[in-house]
C-alpha cells in the first residue's frame, strides 16, 4: 500500500472563476459557464487570455464591481444612481460623457471615502 497520495487539482464554480476573472458570468461561452475551473486554468486564463476573454474585458458586459470601479463610484452608488445591471463599456462611455446629477454626487462622495481612508492609514503609520 502506497502512502503517498496523488493531489487532486483544486478547482472552483464558474461564477468564482469570473469574479476572480472580473468578467460576468452570463456572457461568458457555455463550456466555462458550465464546467469547473481550476487553479492552473486560471492562472492560464489570465496570464494569456483567450479572444472571448479579451473581448468581454474590453467590450463587456461588466458586472458591477467593474462598472463601479470604472465610473469611481462605490456599487451602492450605482444602485443609488440607478444602474442595476451589467452595463458594456460603450454604456460606461456614454454616462462618464453625460455626467449625470447622481454620477458626480457618487464619485465625490467615492473620492471623500478613499481621502479619509488615506487620512486613517497615514495616522496609524505616524503612530
Amino acid at each position: 500500500m502506497s502512502t503517498s497520495k496523488s493531489k487532486t487539482p483544486q478547482t472552483m464554480k464558474p461564477a468564482t472563476a469570473a469574479k476572480k476573472l472580473g468578467i460576468l458570468l452570463s456572457a461568458a461561452p457555455a463550456e466555462f459557464q458550465e464546467g469547473t475551473v481550476s487553479r492552473d486554468e486560471l492562472n492560464a486564463l489570465q496570464a494569456d487570455p483567450p479572444a472571448w476573454l479579451a473581448d468581454l474585458r474590453r467590450e463587456g458586459p461588466h458586472p458591477k464591481q467593474v462598472v463601479a470601479a470604472r465610473l469611481r463610484v462605490s456599487v451602492s452608488g450605482l444602485a443609488r444612481g440607478g444602474v442595476t445591471g451589467p452595463l458594456t463599456t460603450a454604456e460606461i462611455e456614454a454616462l462618464r460623457a453625460a455626467k449625470p446629477e447622481w454620477l458626480k454626487r457618487e464619485q465625490a462622495t467615492q473620492a471623500e471615502v478613499r481621502d479619509e481612508a488615506q487620512r486613517l492609514k497615514q495616522q496609524r503609520a505616524g503612530s
